[in-house]
């Protein structure tokens, strides 16, 4: 088939508008795709593949189950604790991690207590934080909901907060953590009809978690934090806490994306002996201890019947002594 002159014409503008298009905007692309490329090995996504109790990549313990919809890490009951952890650590530098939940539960004004996300060295251990270790090594976003907090505070709960360790601080749950964290922000996370977003990125030593709680697709800063320095080589998780109050506490997604290192930033330098640290902490407080609460009435009349009984009873055994002394002097004297 023969093509006429402005046919050709037409093809050969064609193909050169297409590589000029690609010439020019591949970088840009690149780059994006190099910013959005996530690590399957440190990410759990419907439907989640696995045979019966086992999820590649991942690890769980305690109350922790997993269904076709979500990953719950505590049902809403009393004393319960789960985990999650991530088998292979993560050699990369700058990265972000994003955690899609839902915290629900039949509490409407008590409820508890809450969960962590966690990038530590030590996993599957179980503890007082969360259902996880103190005196942990590396880096936690704690989601607090334990609305019967303790101590003089200045925010309302639930609460997100983010603390650094070295294996030598610890977590002060009667504080809720005050004491010891960087950073937080108040998050009205549960009992929302969709599910929780929050995204953890760390990039060039800075921390930076982000929330989209509203489901409109968009991120609002919860905090940021400078001068924060994390090893390579730590493990991803995820773990969750019931005490005398509940909820259930599931993880719907986690993706882990790799993104890409700032010219500043050093390609063959090796942060995996790096101690966690952070160069500032917010706003030091005094740990200030919680003032006796004062007695009620029945405990009040209740200590006062106790105080007069022992007083009667010495009283009276006072008497019988006096009396028992007399009488032995008056036999004497006959």
């Amino acid at each position: 088939m023969k093509l006429d002159f402005s046919t050709m014409i037409h093809q050969r503008i064609s193909w050169v508008q297409i590589l000029c298009a690609t010439l020019f905007l591949n970088p840009i692309f690149a780059e994006w795709n190099t910013r959005d490329y996530i690590r399957r090995e440190h990410s759990l996504t419907k439907p989640y593949q696995g045979s019966g109790m086992s999820l590649p990549y991942w690890d769980f313990l305690g109350s922790t189950i997993v269904t076709s919809n979500y990953v719950r890490l505590t049902p809403d009951l009393q004393s319960k604790a789960g985990a999650l952890w991530n088998t292979v650590p993560c050699n990369t530098r700058n990265w972000e991690l994003q955690v899609q939940f839902k915290v629900h539960g039949r509490g409407k004004e008590l409820f508890g207590d809450g969960f962590a996300i966690w990038y530590v060295k030590e996993r599957m251990e179980s503890g007082p934080v969360f259902g996880s270790k103190d005196y942990f090594n590396g880096l936690a976003i704690i989601l607090d909901t334990y609305s019967n907090h303790n101590g003089a505070h200045n925010h309302q709960h639930p609460y997100i907060s983010a603390m650094v360790n070295n294996g030598t601080l610890h977590y002060d749950h009667d504080r809720d953590g005050t004491h010891t964290q960087l950073s937080g922000c108040e998050a009205k996370f549960r009992n929302f009809n969709h599910d929780s977003h929050i995204s953890i990125v760390y990039r060039d030593d800075t921390l930076i978690v982000s929330t989209d709680l509203e489901g409109k697709n968009a991120w609002k800063e919860c905090l940021k934090v400078e001068n924060v320095l994390l090893p390579t080589g730590y493990y991803f998780g995820a773990s969750a806490t019931t005490g005398d109050l509940s909820d259930n506490h599931d993880i719907i997604s986690i993706k882990m994306f790799e993104l890409d290192l700032l010219e500043s930033q050093k390609k063959d330098e090796d942060r995996s002996h790096i101690i966690p640290s952070a160069a500032s902490f917010e706003a030091p407080r005094e740990r200030i201890e919680d003032a006796k609460p004062a007695m009620s009435g029945i405990k009040t009349f209740l200590w006062m019947m106790f105080v007069a009984i022992v007083i009667i009873v010495l009283v009276v055994l006072g008497i019988m002594w006096y009396q028992k002394r007399q009488e032995q002097s008056r036999k004497r004297l006959y």
